[in-house]
């Protein structure tokens, strides 16, 4: 990768690794959103080896600075949480976009990761679509287990579906390599097979 990529992913992770809600992993407690956005890099590394740097920088920042705008912001309503995730969008978007300008990309390059960030086009944009599968492999890998004890199960199985019908076949693929046992694996079943 370029040097103007190193410089924004240590940008990126700087910022990442101001977030006050922090997550033990091995022993070591670190800012979630640096785990996130580690964990994003993880799968896009499976899902899509040899994706562009655009796409590699949109994956690592897609939460950027998410903390900042807490979810209770908004009204505790469905409508709520879609405005919430689209001022998110729309906010990590430029923000991001300024890290690009700053590093000296091309303003194509800018506008792209910007369009990807905000998830643009994502049924008929490969890289989008690859973006949204990393973040459903994120979910059922890394926040699933705790969703699925704060919420019924109709809930669950609902958001599972929906999530499954995001993903591509490979996503798909990846997602079933995931180990879960228990109740998790339990409801997963359950979405999956109705």
């Amino acid at each position: 990768m370029s040097e103007r990529y190193t410089k924004a992913i240590s940008a990126i992770d700087a910022a990442h690794a101001l977030d006050p809600n922090k997550i033990t992993i091995s022993g070591k407690e670190i800012p979630y959103e640096l785990h996130y956005a580690q964990k994003c890099t993880e799968y896009l590394a499976k899902r899509a080896p040899e994706a562009s740097e655009p796409l590699r920088l949109a994956i690592r920042a897609q939460h950027f600075r998410r903390w900042e705008v807490p979810r209770d912001s908004y009204p505790m309503t469905r409508v709520g949480y879609h405005a919430w995730r689209t001022y998110l969008k729309q906010r990590q978007a430029q923000l991001v976009q300024s890290i690009c300008d700053e590093c000296e990309y091309p303003i194509d390059f800018s506008n792209r990761v910007r369009a990807l960030i905000r998830k643009e086009d994502l049924k008929q944009d490969e890289e989008t679509q690859v973006l949204e599968d990393v973040a459903c492999l994120v979910f059922l890998d890394d926040q699933f287990e705790k969703f699925e004890k704060e919420h019924d199960e109709e809930k669950i199985i609902a958001i599972l579906k929906k999530t499954w019908g995001k993903m591509t076949e490979k996503g798909h693929e990846l997602a079933l390599q995931i180990p879960m046992s228990g109740r998790p694996q339990e409801v997963l079943q359950k979405a999956l097979a109705g």
